[in-house]
């Protein structure tokens, strides 16, 4: 009995330690500006995931030095945390930036080197952040992005992804980020043509100015979309953590926009 016990348990953590936990959060104009404070909170809510996809942090001084201190406040934790952050996206129309991806050690490998996508730069303002992750001699790429404000037309950018795929048919592609546009958009018609879904629909994720009556997100941008051959997804979450603030003000401070979360398996 004890022997069954022990292979039942094994089993058991065998299929949990397949799964890869994935959050993605634009953490609106993360530098010199976010408090210690601020930082801290950040880590609390995301320690509990794998690999972290960020959006949205200053591309002069101080974001790559917030990230930093995000990494050691995640290493504080208990768990060893490397990161990567992106050099300023090539923008010369728009609001240069830079992305980041941090993940824990003892569940995944960064596969290379990650890159700002070149072969775009002069269509998409923002070229996205790609990553390969290696897990169980399996990999996948994650395509950190920030559209344009939804007023300069971000499907202008968008349009653009349904051309990575073919660009790199080796890697197994997750799209994930701010993309300033709703999952319903025609523009995604492309990607979902080629079996690609997202993890989230009707999921508002930008915050309001105010919230009266927890009516506290105005749009759908954020999102993960992944392949639906290649990928099983499980647990998707939107972290509402402005619930964490008796003011909607104080939450704002952080960021404008809410993590999304999910579980996946490389099939």
């Amino acid at each position: 009995m004890k022997s069954i016990l022990s292979l039942l348990l094994l089993l058991l953590t065998s299929v949990t330690s397949a799964q890869i936990k994935i959050l993605t959060w634009n953490v609106e104009n993360l530098g010199n500006s976010k408090s210690d404070s601020t930082i801290q909170y950040i880590a609390s809510v995301i320690k509990q995931y794998d690999i972290i996809a960020l959006q949205e942090i200053v591309a002069g001084n101080g974001g790559a030095q917030a990230v930093a201190k995000l990494a050691y406040e995640l290493n504080r934790t208990g768990n060893k945390w490397e990161y990567t952050v992106s050099n300023p996206t090539e923008s010369s129309s728009y609001k240069t930036e830079r992305y980041a991806f941090l993940w824990k050690t003892a569940k995944v490998k960064l596969f290379g080197k990650a890159w700002l996508e070149k072969k775009y730069q002069h269509q998409i303002d923002r070229e996205p952040y790609l990553a390969t992750f290696e897990y169980n001699k399996k990999q996948f790429t994650l395509v950190n992005f920030h559209a344009i404000t939804k007023s300069k037309q971000p499907e202008t950018e968008i349009k653009y992804f349904k051309f990575l795929p073919e660009t790199y048919p080796s890697l197994n592609l997750i799209f994930i980020g701010d993309f300033n546009c709703p999952q319903s958009h025609t523009v995604f018609n492309p990607l979902k043509k080629m079996g690609y879904l997202p993890v989230f629909t009707n999921q508002k994720t930008s915050l309001k100015k105010t919230c009266s009556e927890n009516n506290c997100l105005a749009n759908e941008f954020d999102n993960i979309w992944y392949n639906t051959n290649k990928i099983e997804v499980t647990n998707p979450k939107a972290i509402h953590f402005y619930n964490d603030f008796s003011n909607f003000n104080k939450a704002r401070e952080i960021t404008d926009h809410i993590p999304l979360a999910v579980t996946i398996e490389l099939k």
